[in-house]
């Protein structure tokens, strides 16, 4: 019962943003209590617990993975993007609160 549960609840995920898996999956980490953006040349996020995301953020690179044509899913409610952090070789599914989008 609980790896159903588990199984459902990502795939709602997925289903919200309009993901549907290739060959390749990473770890879902919720971020959906950061403000958060997308730089200006769009090849990072940018988020932070700050609104001003000048302080104590992070910067994850948008990760281009060949098996996808898309590295950023919207939904309407909240956005998963490919994030690579450089560190340790890790890539995660970042999961953002759209409301909390910050535009500059």
């Amino acid at each position: 019962m609980l790896l159903e549960n588990y199984d459902k609840a990502l795939q709602a995920i997925y289903d919200h943003v309009g993901f549907v898996e290739d060959w390749v999956v990473y770890p879902i980490d919720d971020k959906t209590d950061h403000y958060w953006t997308i730089t200006e040349n769009g090849s990072w996020v940018r988020y932070a617990k700050d609104k001003t995301l000048n302080n104590d953020y992070y910067e994850d690179e948008i990760y281009t993975q060949r098996f996808y044509k898309k590295h950023v899913y919207e939904g309407e409610e909240y956005t998963m993007i490919f994030c690579d952090p450089h560190t340790d070789r890790q890539k995660w599914f970042r999961v953002f609160r759209n409301s909390m989008r910050v535009d500059y």
